[in-house]
């Protein structure tokens, strides 16, 4: 690999992080991250699984560290991003990007929150397993249609197709 495609794909990537940090806390309905949502389709179409997971990553450590956010920065973000990104490279579809940040936020990221949550709060607190799931879902819903949106429209700009073959060639 070349090494200035390599900087550039860092500087993507970098770019995504700082725009999802600052996004998510403006955007943010109580208990619910669309932008994460946004984010994570964005970079699954964008950037592949990798860099989606490392996206998502570095982002929910950022929220977690600066603004105080739990680990569910990090539970739904990450599962979200692979599942948008692998179902993405599956199917070359914006629509099954969008499936898989459902299946990995919405389900499975919301799944994870429940033991995540119990071991960082030190207590059940009466909470069931599918407490987070309606929040996530929701969050997940709201942030598929934004993106969608967002995707049809920066596809449209013949810079952001460049940068895209960056990643996926």
């Amino acid at each position: 690999m070349n090494k200035n495609v390599g900087i550039q794909r860092l500087t993507i990537v970098a770019v995504m992080i700082g725009l999802d940090v600052i996004l998510s806390p403006i955007f943010r309905i109580e208990g619910m991250a669309p932008m994460s949502s946004v984010m994570n389709i964005i970079a699954g179409v964008f950037l592949g699984p990798l860099y989606a997971v490392v996206m998502a990553f570095v982002t929910g450590i950022i929220r977690m560290l600066i603004l105080g956010i739990p680990p569910l920065a990090l539970t739904g973000a990450v599962f979200g991003a692979a599942g948008a990104g692998l179902l993405y490279k599956y199917g070359q579809s914006i629509y099954w990007s969008m499936l898989g940040e459902f299946l990995g936020t919405g389900i499975i990221g919301s799944l994870i929150s429940y033991p995540v949550m119990i071991w960082y709060t030190g207590q059940q607190q009466n909470m069931y397993w599918f407490v987070y799931t309606p929040r996530f879902i929701g969050a997940t819903i709201i942030g598929a249609v934004i993106a969608y949106f967002v995707i049809a429209n920066l596809l449209k700009i013949k810079a952001v197709r460049k940068i895209r073959l960056l990643f996926v060639g």
